[in-house]
């Protein structure tokens, strides 16, 4: 039996486990990202591990989400992130050299080789033929120390492609989003997304990269595709050739599903608020009027996206009433169409140029009126995710976006065939690495510059064998890591300070909560189906954690915000008849004893008391020998640092 991609990979890495589903692997990295509103945490982190020096290949630091400097603070993280990439030898990108998933696809990503990153769209690079995984900051820190990376080997779906994109306005962005529509936001768990077949050929490294960034939206490990012709011209292009390696699926290699999607019949899709997977075609919101449009963020800011997008807003303006906002993906990009006047294009039909950063994306500036209706070329579109509560955010490719900024409402495209757009990439990239520092090689001295805001690392104690918790929050299904912890101008500057992020847990749900955590002192947190999906920030398990939360029991649970409950030695609980869900009340408190002998390696059941109603029920979860022992110190941290004491 052949092997499939991934299993090539993973076994080429393999420090320890095998390459079985649901069996636990060990994995050498290869490379590490982290970005600004991630990175100041996974460099305290890793300076707490009294670490000298990075024990990976090559790790980059990112500023591209916290680049409004509205005061001292976000300036304060970049040059702690700045100051810590010297001192323990990583690249430092500069805020302005771009969005880090655009500019490790140009610069760093290479097929074959395992990236982690402290952002859930890391796995962008799997249109480079790389496993590129999302996880939580203290995760990435561990990797930087050189623990290997761990997780549960997951099942792969190959998706194969079929046919062309040949009908009118059709782009790479529908082919996800016609993923999302059939498998659901939570149809990625513990899955690996392997896309083969003759359709792949029809699409350029940068398309393939919009369709592996946004399968974060599934829940999924990661997506990756083979590594071709079209990986070599794109590597030659960026002056990296020496990185190129072929590498495919076997021809008999097996799967654990296989979902087939005729390129010639999609056509342009649309998911409505307010979930990724809200998918329908364009055509049922025909004349939905729109009052802004956002294209970029790390899914559609390629240079041939941002080209094309220029040539459709050639000659003409911008409907009155609508605002239009362009972020290019990264200096590269930028300069590029400046020089080949595509941003003059932009400027003149009267879009506003933002910088090359995350912007819109993250809530950070630009946010829609109350009430408005934006239309964006991003990856999410959560309730209150944009800046706004009141907003209804639309998500589509950034042709179908620019075309409904020039009529001012969705409208359907004419007749022109995709091939009126230039969708090759160009020969040879613009390179220029100057606002991309390199390692020191003698950094060792380097002084930590930390501002007032930077607070030190909490850490938890040892799990406790009884809990008695307060249920202060019963939620619902799909509750995002947005809902647990914001993002936004507001909320973002404050990620190297614990103590007073934590005033925003859950703030969009209850703007108390914080109060009622400080009054039970610990407590538990009931929700429904696929809790936790979303972002990497492990800020939704640290600040919670630091608040008194000690489990969650919930119907289902994202990976990567179970990894970091886990992480932070928190228990994440599932229930094992569902419908005990609706027996429990707000302010009721749960009973968890026994907890020590409970948590091994295997599927641990426990008995939970609800001391208010006089009932019981179960709950369950499924642990590694690892998670189990990482539990009982109080999570990875406590555990680390004692393992190094020894």
């Amino acid at each position: 039996m052949g092997k499939n991609l991934v299993e090539k990979i993973f076994s080429s890495r393999l420090l320890g486990g095998k390459c079985l589903k649901n069996s636990q692997v060990h994995l050498r990295v290869d490379q590490a990202l982290t970005q600004d509103a991630t990175g100041t945490f996974v460099y305290l982190q890793f300076e707490a591990m009294k670490i000298d020096r990075i024990r990976i290949p090559l790790a980059v630091s990112y500023v591209d989400h916290n680049t409004l400097q509205s005061d001292y603070m976000n300036a304060d993280d970049h040059a702690f992130l700045q100051s810590a990439a010297r001192r323990y030898g990583a690249y430092f990108s500069r805020p302005g050299n771009g969005i880090c998933h655009q500019v490790h696809l140009e610069r760093f990503a290479f097929p074959g080789g395992i990236l982690v990153g402290s952002d859930s769209h890391t796995p962008t690079a799997g249109g480079a033929g790389m496993i590129a995984v999302g996880t939580g900051g203290l995760e990435v820190a561990a990797a930087l120390a050189g623990e290997g990376f761990y997780l549960s080997y997951p099942e792969v779906v190959q998706v194969k492609l079929t046919g062309k994109l040949k009908r009118p306005w059709v782009a790479s962005m529908d082919i996800i989003l016609e993923v999302l529509r059939r498998v659901t936001a939570k149809g990625g768990k513990n899955r690996i997304f392997e896309y083969a077949g003759s359709g792949i050929s029809d699409l350029s490294l940068t398309e393939r990269a919009t369709i592996t960034n946004m399968g974060a939206e599934l829940g999924a490990t990661t997506s990756i595709f083979p590594s071709d012709d079209i990986t070599h011209a794109f590597l030659r292009a960026q002056k990296r050739e020496k990185d190129f390696r072929p590498l495919s699926a076997d021809p008999d290699a097996a799967y654990d599903d296989m979902i087939e999607i005729s390129l010639d019949e999609l056509e342009p899709m649309v998911a409505r608020p307010h979930n990724p997977d809200n998918v329908v075609k364009l055509k049922d919101i025909e004349g939905l009027r729109v009052d802004q449009v956002c294209v970029g963020s790390c899914t559609n800011s390629s240079y041939a996206a941002m080209r094309t997008v220029a040539r459709i807003l050639s000659g003409k303006t911008i409907s009155e009433g609508v605002g239009m906002t362009v972020s290019p993906g990264s200096k590269q990009v930028y300069e590029m169409l400046a020089a080949d006047g595509s941003l003059e294009k932009m400027v003149a039909a009267g879009a506003r140029i933002l910088e090359s950063a995350c912007g819109p994306c993250i809530g950070m500036g630009q946010a829609p009126r109350s009430g408005a209706v934006s239309l964006r070329s991003f990856n999410r579109n959560f309730k209150g995710r944009s800046g706004t509560e009141t907003a209804a955010v639309y998500l589509c490719n950034p042709f179908v976006a620019a075309l409904a900024a020039l009529h001012g409402k969705v409208t359907l495209p004419d007749d022109r065939a995709r091939e009126a757009w230039d969708f090759k990439e160009p020969e040879a990239f613009a390179i220029n690495d100057n606002m991309l520092m390199p390692p020191f090689e003698n950094g060792g001295k380097t002084e930590l510059i930390k501002g007032p805001n930077i607070k030190d690392v909490p850490v938890k104690d040892p799990l406790e064998d009884t809990l008695d918790l307060k249920v202060i929050l019963k939620a619902g299904d799909n509750i995002s890591t947005d809902d647990i912890m914001p993002a936004g101008s507001r909320v973002l500057p404050l990620r190297s300070n614990i103590p007073e992020i934590s005033k925003f847990v859950f703030y969009r749900i209850d703007p108390g909560f914080h109060l009622k955590a400080g009054e039970a002192g610990v407590f538990t947190v009931i929700g429904g189906e696929n809790y936790g999906q979303g972002s990497s920030r492990e800020h939704a398990a640290i600040a919670p954690m630091y608040l008194g939360l000690r489990a969650v029991i919930v119907k289902s649970i994202a990976r990567i915000h179970r990894s970091n409950l886990i992480n932070f030695g928190i228990l994440p609980l599932e229930f094992k008849d569902k419908a005990d869900y609706d027996g429990i009340g707000l302010n009721d408190r749960m009973v968890l004893r026994d907890i020590l002998s409970l948590v091994q390696e295997g599927c641990c059941v426990f008995t939970v008391e609800n001391k208010t109603s006089g009932s019981s029920f179960k709950a369950t979860i499924t642990l590694t020998k690892r998670e189990a022992e990482l539990l009982r110190a109080g999570g990875l941290l406590p555990f680390i640092t004692a393992a190094s004491r020894k």
